[in-house]
């Protein structure tokens, strides 16, 4: 069994699956969680003597690395959801806009066309 498997069965081994809503059921963390906090309720296991994210673990073991100054955003807006496909990079800022926008806080933007307006001027006769 490869390393990567090995990763994959012992998330899996404490992991419910839940429909929650989302386009395609949850992996519901049911092992330790980082706490109560305002950071809390993040998923958290043992790997190499070290304690660890569960969810960037799993994201790492199936795409790659994450990039330094990126972030994992929870597509499916649940902390314990370690699914691979329910995570996406991005920056602290997405993240932290997306969050507000979950929670009611703020509005989407309407995007701004970035083509110039046309003036149509009239021949004088």
């Amino acid at each position: 069994m490869s390393r990567r498997d090995d990763i994959r069965e012992r998330i899996m081994s404490c992991v419910e699956i839940v429909d929650t809503g989302y386009e395609t059921p949850c992996h519901l963390w049911t092992g330790q969680l980082s706490g109560d906090g305002r950071g809390g309720g993040y998923p958290r296991m043992k790997l190499n003597g070290q304690t660890v994210a569960v969810h960037r673990v799993s994201f790492t073991n199936e795409h790659g690395y994450i990039p330094g100054k990126k972030q994992l955003d929870h597509k499916c807006r649940q902390r314990r959801c370690v699914r691979d496909d329910h995570l996406e990079i991005v920056t602290c800022k997405q993240n932290a806009i997306r969050r507000e926008m979950a929670n009611g806080r703020r509005k989407p933007r309407k995007r701004r066309s970035h083509k110039p307006e046309v003036m149509v001027l009239e021949a004088a006769e």
